[in-house]
C-alpha cells in the first residue's frame, strides 16, 4: 500500500541509507542527522524505520512532524499503520486501534516504554505538546515560515528535544530555494556527506553528478553515467553493483554533532538515468517545470531573481500578430482572470496550449459601478461566448473564470459568482506565502456564504516571472498581441520578489513598485489559476492541444455542448469536479 515494492525491508536495495539509519542509532554519537534528497530515494521510509527501531529496540517519547496535519494523517493511515500491522514486532507492542483503550489513535501510537506523537507543523498546540527523546521532520521545506504566530516550526519542535542529553533529531527534504531551504541550511551546517561510486574502468570512486550523465543525440533513455576521468560508460544495468559497492565521504569538519547526507536521484532504484534525462529534455524549456526538476531530481536549490531583469519595453518588442478572430491553432483551452476594482472590472482572456503555452487573447476594462448589476451581466455575456478557432469549426468556449472577491466590492462578487460553479466560474481570494495555486477544497466561512477559493498567489506569480523572459515558441512561453500597449506590460512587470528576516528567518514577499498599477498581473494570476482548476478537475492539456486538427476542419450540424455543461460519468464525480 504504501510501497511499489512491497514486502520486508531489504538495506541491500538502497545501501546508501545504511550509514544513515547508523547514525540514527543510539550508538551513534551523532545529534541531528539530515538527509537532503531528490525523489525516490527513500528519504520518508528510512525515518519510519527509525521509528520501527525505536518501538522495537530503544522505546521513548517521539513527535513526528510532517507539513500540514492533513498529510500528518494520511501518512498515519497509508503508511505507519502498514508499517505497524506488517511487522509482528510491532503489531506485539503497537495494541490493534479497534481494542478498547488500545493508546492507538490516529495522531498518538503508545507502546510500552514510549510514545510516538505524530503532528502537523502547521499545529502551534502540536509542536509543544511535550518533551521528547526523538524528532522526526519530514519535508521540512514544506513546512510554513511561521505557526500560528508562535515561530518557526522546526525550532519549535526542537525545543521539545532540549532535556533530553542523548536526543536524536532527523531532518528530512527535497530542497526549494536557495537562500529560504531550511534542508540546505541544516546540510550546510553538517559535515556534507556525499555518496560515492567506484568507477568500472579507473576506479576512482566518484560522486554520481548530473554533467556526468550522458546519452545518444536524441535518445535520452539511453543515458548512462561517464566517468569524468577516464570516460569509461556505465549503463543502467551497472547502477545496483555500483551503489552497493559505495561509500560516504564527509567533504566539511561540521560541528561534531550533525550528520549531512547528500542524494540525488540519480541514486534511485526506483527512478533509471533515462528516466531523468527524459525529464530533464520536457523542462528544460520551461523555468517553472525545470524548477521542479533540479529540486527534486538533482535534490539542489532553485535560484532565482524574479522580477528584477524583466524589461516592459523588451516584452512589448515581442509581441505577434494574432488576435480573438480568429484564436490561434495552438489554443486548447480558454480561461478568464477577472480583477474587480472600485469604478470596473479588468478581465484577460488567456488561450493554452501543449506544455502550458499561453496566448494572451484579449484583454478589456468594462467600465461601472461593480455595486451595480450591469457591469456584471456585461461580464457574464462576455464569458458565455463562443469564439471563433483557426481549425475548430465550433470554436471555443471559457471553461474556467476566476473571479477576484478580496479587494473591492466584495458582497456584488460573491452575488455575482453564487450558483456559478456548475459553469465553472469561481469566487476566489488570494494568499501569499507557500500554497498551492489552486486549493484541494473550498471554505464556505464568508458573508456570502458560497464556496471560495483561496488562490497561492505568490506560486502562480513565481510561475508567471520565470516564464516571462522566455522567447516563444516552446513549453510555457507566453504570446502577446500586437494590440497591447507599453502600460499593459509596465502592469504586468510591477512587482518583484524580495527576502526580508523575519525574527532571523528568511521570507520571500512579493511588492508592487512604487507608483505602478499591476492589474494585468493580477488577472493573469487568475487565468493561471482557472487552468489550475481544470487540471485538479482531471484536464489534460496535453491530451486536448494534441487532439487540434492541424487543417480547418468543415463545420457539421452537430450541437455543440461546453465542456463546462458536458454531463458527467456519475452524479459523484458531477459533485466532486464542481465541488458542490
Amino acid at each position: 500500500m504504501a510501497s511499489a515494492e512491497p514486502g520486508r525491508w531489504s538495506t541491500a536495495r538502497t545501501p546508501y541509507l545504511r550509514e544513515v539509519m547508523e547514525a540514527l542509532s543510539p550508538s551513534s554519537p551523532i545529534e541531528r542527522v539530515v538527509l537532503m534528497a531528490g525523489a525516490q530515494v527513500g528519504k520518508t521510509e528510512c525515518g519510519l524505520n527509525w521509528v520501527g527501531f525505536v518501538i522495537h529496540h530503544a522505546p521513548g517519547p517521539m513527535l513526528l512532524v510532517e507539513p500540514s496535519l492533513e498529510t500528518t494523517k494520511r501518512v498515519s493511515r497509508q503508511r505507519l499503520d502498514a508499517l505497524i500491522e506488517a511487522t509482528p514486532e510491532l503489531a506485539e507492542r503497537v495494541k490493534d486501534p479497534r481494542s478498547r483503550d488500545s493508546g492507538n489513535t490516529l495522531l498518538m501510537k503508545e507502546f510500552p516504554g514510549g510514545v510516538l506523537i505524530l503532528t502537523g507543523a502547521n499545529s502551534a498546540v502540536g509542536l509543544r505538546s511535550m518533551p521528547v527523546r526523538y524528532l522526526m521532520l519530514d519535508e521540512v521545506d514544506a513546512y510554513p515560515g511561521d505557526v500560528q504566530g508562535e515561530g518557526d516550526p522546526v525550532e519549535l519542535a526542537m525545543q521539545r528535544t532540549v532535556t533530553f542529553r542523548r536526543r536524536k533529531i532527523y531532518l528530512c527534504s527535497t530542497p526549494t530555494l536557495k537562500g529560504l531551504s531550511r534542508i540546505e541550511r541544516a546540510y550546510l551546517e553538517s559535515d556534507r556527506r556525499v555518496f560515492e561510486v567506484p568507477c568500472d574502468g579507473c576506479g576512482r570512486y566518484l560522486a554520481l553528478a548530473w554533467r556526468d550523465i550522458v546519452w545518444p543525440e536524441g535518445r535520452p533513455e539511453e543515458a548512462a553515467w561517464r566517468c569524468p576521468y577516464c570516460e569509461t560508460h556505465h549503463s543502467e544495468w551497472r547502477k545496483p553493483a555500483l551503489l552497493a559497492a559505495g561509500r560516504w565521504r564527509a567533504t566539511a569538519s561540521g560541528d561534531g554533532r550533525t550528520a549531512g547526507f547528500h542524494l540525488s536521484s540519480l541514486y534511485s532504484p526506483w527512478l533509471a538515468w533515462g528516466e531523468i534525462a527524459r525529464d530533464f529534455v520536457a523542462a528544460k524549456d520551461d523555468p517553472a517545470r525545470l524548477k521542479v526538476w533540479v529540486n527534486t531530481k538533482l535534490a539542489e536549490t532553485w535560484e532565482d531573481r524574479l522580477g528584477e531583469s524583466l524589461d516592459p519595453a523588451g516584452l512589448m518588442s515581442r509581441r505577434e500578430d494574432f488576435g480573438l478572430e480568429p484564436i490561434p491553432r495552438e489554443v486548447a483551452i480558454l480561461t478568464a482572470g477577472v480583477d474587480v476594482q472600485t469604478d470596473r472590472l479588468e478581465v484577460e482572456l488567456v488561450g493554452w496550449g501543449r506544455d502550458e503555452e499561453s496566448w494572451s487573447l484579449d484583454y478589456r476594462v468594462i467600465w461601472g459601478d461593480p455595486s451595480a448589476p450591469k457591469v456584471w451581466a456585461d461580464l457574464d455575456e462576455y464569458l458565455a461566448r463562443r469564439y471563433p478557432h483557426a481549425t475548430l469549426p465550433q470554436g471555443l468556449f471559457v471553461e474556467a473564470a476566476c473571479i477576484d472577491t478580496g479587494g473591492h466590492h466584495t458582497l456584488a462578487a460573491y452575488d455575482y459568482c453564487r450558483g456559478k460553479e456548475r459553469r465553472r466560474i469561481f469566487a476566489i481570494k488570494g494568499a501569499a506565502g507557500p500554497r498551492p495555486i489552486w486549493p484541494r477544497r473550498p471554505g464556505k466561512a464568508n458573508k456570502g456564504r458560497i464556496h471560495l477559493f483561496t488562490v497561492g498567489v505568490d506560486a502562480a506569480k513565481e510561475t508567471i516571472y520565470a516564464r516571462l523572459p522566455k522567447a516563444p515558441p516552446g513549453p510555457g512561453a507566453m504570446h502577446f498581441p500586437r494590440s497591447r500597449d507599453l502600460a499593459w506590460f509596465e502592469q504586468l512587470t510591477a512587482e518583484h520578489c524580495v527576502t526580508r528576516y523575519v525574527k532571523g528567518h528568511p521570507k520571500r514577499e512579493w511588492v508592487k513598485d512604487a507608483g505602478r498599477r499591476n492589474e494585468a498581473l493580477d488577472c493573469r494570476v487568475y487565468a493561471y489559476a482557472a487552468l489550475h482548476a481544470l487540471i485538479a478537475m482531471g484536464l489534460r492539456l496535453n491530451e486536448r492541444a494534441d487532439a487540434i486538427p492541424k487543417e480547418p476542419v468543415a463545420k457539421t450540424d452537430k450541437p455543440v455542448v461546453s465542456p463546462a455543461a458536458a454531463p458527467q460519468a456519475s452524479r459523484r464525480r458531477a459533485i466532486k469536479s464542481t465541488y458542490l
